[in-house]
């Protein structure tokens, strides 16, 4: 006879709830490998960006109260007095009545406070030109700090760097950042039954290690390196073994199978022996994935996942996941893209439990995907996933539901 759950979490709980204070240390890289890495601490600008006042348009600089008033019918005749070539500091200083000739880019010379668009002025003979519109101060220009004062946050702490962010660092001449370390996620597989992915025939009642291979996936997408520590046998004392030596070498452990509470899991056992606080809960209320194992073990933690492969995976993007990020040091977790679609069929559930769906899109609508959480063909076929929460006993056909898509 199978024993209860014990400890059993929502959702919202263990993300909540289950948050160990372990983050990656800080190492230095140069910016070229600094995408999607989490900053250490806010890197400030040293000086203003972008250093001086410049155009945003081809045209002319000019003061701008020397353009008040005028129109197509009564332009403002203005007198060039040069004009500014890129990469070079004007020579000249304007005056009232003058106008330089500006490209985009090029620093404003002294004397001017806004730039007229070229589109906006007609040259009607050598030396003037006629401007057919007014420009206010600080049209068609950006001052010398608007990017970024002095001092100025570049890019905060705790957010995944952007390729934006990689732009304005070397905009400010800051080649290198220090950022968290990727944490090392240690994966092992459990049972008797699974043998490598390499194993060319099968004997009756084999299965060949998925899980794995599919969690590195996910590790590495969320900034993680994943360690692939092999198979486990159905043995206590290999399996605390292999766990014992994982949570040496890696800062989240997590364990695929032999997480159900059965006459044959030891999973839980082991974890209660590796180290304090020790097991935060067992048993989610989440379909598919209840039978999820974390734990927390001298400051390492550890997630046990269901051994069926699309429970794993499922399970593993909503905790897993969340958990690599914050221990790289990530406040929050990017969020993943999603789609409003409407629902094909009804999809039923029972309160007091979330339910993950796998959907197909198409044309604006999600078709639920149901099939054994043993298979991986769900996921493969699936777009993305929908959420039906603990409150609902279901959703309609024809509903407007969030789709989170897989990318």
């Amino acid at each position: 006879m199978s024993r209860e759950f014990f400890a059993t979490r929502t959702l919202a709980e263990a993300l909540d709830g289950f948050n160990p204070a372990l983050r990656t240390p800080a190492q230095t890289v140069p910016l070229a490998q600094a995408l999607g890495r989490v900053p250490a601490h806010s890197v400030l600008a040293p000086a203003p960006l972008p250093g001086f006042a410049r155009s945003t348009v081809d045209g002319y600089a000019v003061r701008a109260a020397d353009t008040y008033g005028a129109s197509e019918g009564l332009p403002s005749y203005l007198d060039v007095i040069g004009a500014v070539r890129m990469g070079v500091a004007p020579e000249v200083t304007m005056a009232a009545g003058t106008a330089v000739e500006m490209p985009t880019g090029g620093v404003l010379p002294a004397g001017a406070d806004a730039v007229v668009m070229v589109e906006y002025t007609s040259v009607t003979m050598p030396g003037m030109v006629e401007v057919l519109r007014p420009v206010a101060p600080g049209g068609g220009i950006v001052r010398a700090d608007d990017d970024a004062a002095a001092g100025a946050v570049l890019v905060p702490a705790g957010r995944p760097l952007r390729a934006a962010d990689l732009g304005m660092l070397a905009a400010a001449g800051i080649t290198e950042v220090v950022v968290h370390a990727r944490p090392q996620v240690a994966l092992l597989s459990t049972g008797d039954e699974v043998v490598p992915p390499a194993t060319v025939t099968l004997r009756p009642g084999q299965v060949r290690d998925a899980i794995a291979p599919a969690l590195a996936g996910l590790v590495l997408a969320a900034g993680g390196s994943p360690m692939l520590c092999g198979i486990v046998p159905d043995d206590p004392a290999a399996l605390r073994d292999a766990l014992q030596a994982a949570l040496t070498q890696a800062d989240l452990v997590v364990i695929s199978a032999g997480s159900s509470v059965g006459a044959r899991d030891s999973t839980a056992q082991a974890v209660a022996t590796l180290g304090k606080p020790g097991i935060f809960c067992h048993g989610l209320a989440v379909k598919p994935g209840k039978p999820t194992l974390l734990a927390e073990c001298d400051g390492v933690p550890m997630i046990g996942l269901p051994g069926n492969p699309l429970s794993a995976l499922v399970v593993f993007r909503l905790l897993g996941v969340p958990l690599v990020w914050r221990l790289a040091g990530c406040a929050t977790p990017p969020p993943e893209p999603s789609v409003i679609a409407s629902l094909t069929r009804d999809v039923p559930s029972q309160t007091g439990r979330r339910d993950v769906v796998q959907v197909r899109l198409s044309g604006g609508q999600a078709t639920p995907l149901f099939g054994a959480s043993a298979l991986l063909s769900v996921l493969t076929r699936a777009d993305g996933y929908l959420v039906v929460p603990e409150s609902a006993t279901g959703l309609d056909a024809g509903a407007p539901v969030s789709v989170v898509l897989y990318r």
